[in-house]
């Protein structure tokens, strides 16, 4: 490869690419859950970036595959989408996410702006745990990039919390009171995962998320990463950002179920979050490292420069209303 061509990825987080193995079709989609008294919610949700090349060149080849809001099981419909520009292609992922794929090559000096609406209807969740009982997928139960689900140190913890507990929902109970109990919520923008949440330094929904599973899949419980939107309401700014991520641990006799360690970390709303979700949860993707995003979240971008030039993505971010 010449020396003045040069891959550059632009991600909402910078990461590694680290893919993990093709999980088993059989389980991807989740279980029904009963729905809580709580009624369902329909949202605006507006999706918006823009790629500028600063130019003075063009691009020789350049992509951008942007993460979509799709149908998830019983929780989830899109009633309606518009992209903006019209894409090129549609891909999916192994995990079952789907991609708008834009190529941007010869893009000339200045920006393109991209914007996806959707209108989506959300349901609640949540799982009557009485019957945990039954056989348990293989899949989602071993080490992967920021899940270091076999470091010693997180086996040793995972061993220790459930001494003594035989049935998979009262571990899960154990390892989700832990994390709430001893993680201090520090948004920091990086992805530093499971063992290092461990440490002084604060976390966020990844890393309440990331320990959360690698305990789980230390136990040998399956346990995936969901990365989505949160609605808030005015004056919740404080609790999370928009950009959101949580978990769904598959249990016998109700399979894929949601929680969301970062918003059960208090006391007073632990029980809320816990095998359960208000409908203010969107799904975007499922997995920690879908292939497509390159080791980042929502969207990954790649060019080749060409004749002199930069290409920045900017503005990227997520409008929410609710509308019902």
């Amino acid at each position: 490869m010449s020396s003045r061509i040069f891959l550059a990825f632009c991600v909402l987080v910078a990461l590694a690419a680290c893919q993990p193995a093709q999980p088993d079709e059989a389980f991807i989609q989740p279980t029904d859950i009963p729905p809580t008294d709580q009624q369902a919610r329909t949202f605006a949700v507006t999706e918006h970036l823009r790629v500028v090349n600063y130019g003075p060149g063009m691009p020789e080849k350049q992509n951008l595959w942007v993460a979509l809001i799709s149908d998830a099981g019983p929780f989830q419909r899109v009633i309606s989408m518009e992209i903006e520009p019209e894409p090129n292609a549609f891909i999916t992922d192994e995990y079952g996410n789907r991609y708008a794929e834009f190529d941007l090559s010869s893009q000339p000096m200045g920006d393109v702006p991209i914007q996806i609406i959707y209108q989506v209807e959300v349901q609640p969740a949540a799982t009557d745990l009485s019957q945990c009982v039954g056989d348990m997928p293989n899949d989602f139960t071993h080490a992967e990039l920021h899940i270091e689900s076999d470091n010693p140190q997180i086996v040793a913890l995972a061993e220790y919390l459930t001494e003594g507990k035989e049935d998979p929902c009262e571990k899960v109970r154990a390892f989700y009171d832990y994390v709430g109990d001893n993680l201090v919520y520090t948004y920091n923008g990086r992805d530093w995962g499971a063992q290092a949440a461990l440490g002084p330094m604060g976390a966020d929904c990844t890393e309440y998320s990331d320990l959360m599973i690698a305990l789980n899949r230390a136990a040998g419980i399956p346990a995936r990463y969901v990365e989505g939107v949160l609605y808030l309401e005015e004056g919740e700014e404080s609790l999370a950002r928009t950009e959101h991520a949580w978990v769904e641990v598959y249990l016998p006799g109700s399979g894929w179920t949601p929680f969301d360690p970062t918003l059960g970390r208090s006391s007073i709303t632990r029980d809320r979050y816990f095998a359960a979700l208000p409908a203010d949860h969107i799904v975007v993707t499922r997995g920690r490292n879908p292939s497509p995003l390159r080791g980042g979240s929502y969207f990954s971008h790649l060019y080749w420069p060409g004749d002199s030039t930069a290409i920045r993505i900017e503005d990227f971010g997520w409008a929410i209303e609710a509308v019902g």
